[in-house]
C-alpha cells in the first residue's frame, strides 16, 4: 500500500511573525525546510481577517516550492478571486467564522451546495484539485462528490478531542465516511487536531492518502527545528 502523504500547514509560523509585525520567522524558509524534512506538500489557510497568512505570501511560496501549495479557503468571493488569480496545484474548502481560534469543524457541504456546485468548477476547469473539509457524515460525502470535488479531508477534530471510547467511536465514523469517499471515487484525506501519538490509529483509515498537519509539527520544530520535526512525522506515518 502507498505511503500517506504529509502536508504541513504553516500557518502558525505566520502566527508567530505577525506577533511582532516583522518579517521574521520567513515563511518561505519554513517551508523549504518542511520540505527537506520531507513534506509531500504545503498548506496555508489565507482568512479573511488575515490574522497569520498574508496576501504578499501567496505568490512567493507559489514560486519557491517544489511540492504543491495546498490553500485553505473559506467560500468568499474575494478569496476565491485570489486563488483563482493564483493558481495554487490544491485548494481545500473550509468553513471560518471571525470569532474562532481554529477551524471548529467541517464545512457543511449539503448546505453550500448551490455556491459550491457554483465555485468548484471554476477550479477545476484551471486543473486545480478541489477538496471540501467536511465532517465525516455520509451526507456530506455525498454532496461533496455532487459539487464536483475530487477529494474530501475529513474534520478529526472530534476524534483528537475524544476521551478513549469516544476516539473509537469517532475512528468508526472516519472509517464508514472513508469507505463511502472511496466508493464514490474521491480521494481520502485527513486532518485537525492530529499529532504526533494520536495519528497512529488515524493512519490506519482505509484508502487514506494524505494528512495535513500543522500546529503540533510547528510547535514542535521550536524544539528540534522544522526539518526534524517533519521527519518525526513521517516517520509516525510510514505503514
Amino acid at each position: 500500500m502507498p505511503s500517506i502523504k504529509l502536508g504541513v500547514n504553516i500557518d502558525h509560523v505566520a502566527t508567530l511573525r505577525q506577533a511582532r509585525g516583522g518579517p521574521v520567522p520567513d515563511l518561505v524558509e519554513a517551508a523549504l525546510e518542511a520540505e527537506r524534512g520531507g513534506a509531500d506538500g504545503v498548506t496555508v489557510h489565507l482568512r479573511e481577517d488575515r490574522r497569520h497568512i498574508q496576501d504578499f505570501d501567496l505568490p512567493r511560496l507559489k514560486r519557491m516550492l517544489r511540492t504543491p501549495l495546498n490553500l485553505e479557503m473559506a467560500l468568499h468571493p474575494a478569496i476565491v478571486r485570489i486563488a483563482l488569480e493564483l493558481g495554487p496545484e490544491k485548494v481545500c474548502f473550509v468553513p471560518e467564522r471571525r470569532q474562532e481560534l481554529t477551524t471548529e469543524g467541517g464545512l457543511n457541504a449539503v448546505q453550500k451546495k448551490k455556491v459550491l456546485v457554483r465555485v468548484v468548477p471554476q477550479f477545476v476547469k484551471r486543473k486545480i484539485e478541489v477538496s471540501l473539509f467536511i465532517n465525516p457524515g455520509l451526507d456530506q460525502v455525498r454532496a461533496a462528490k455532487k459539487a464536483g470535488a475530487k477529494a474530501v479531508e475529513f474534520h478529526t477534530g472530534a476524534y483528537a478531542n475524544a476521551t478513549k471510547t469516544g476516539r473509537s467511536r469517532e475512528l468508526a465514523r472516519l472509517r464508514k465516511a472513508a469507505l463511502e469517499a472511496h466508493r464514490l471515487g474521491l480521494k481520502v484525506h485527513a486532518g485537525h487536531g492530529l499529532d504526533y501519538e494520536n495519528i497512529v490509529p488515524v493512519k490506519g483509515l482505509p484508502y487514506l492518502r494524505e494528512v495535513n498537519i500543522g500546529h503540533s509539527i510547528v510547535a514542535r520544530s521550536v524544539f528540534v527545528g522544522m526539518r526534524e520535526a517533519v521527519r518525526e512525522m513521517k516517520r509516525k506515518l510510514r505503514r
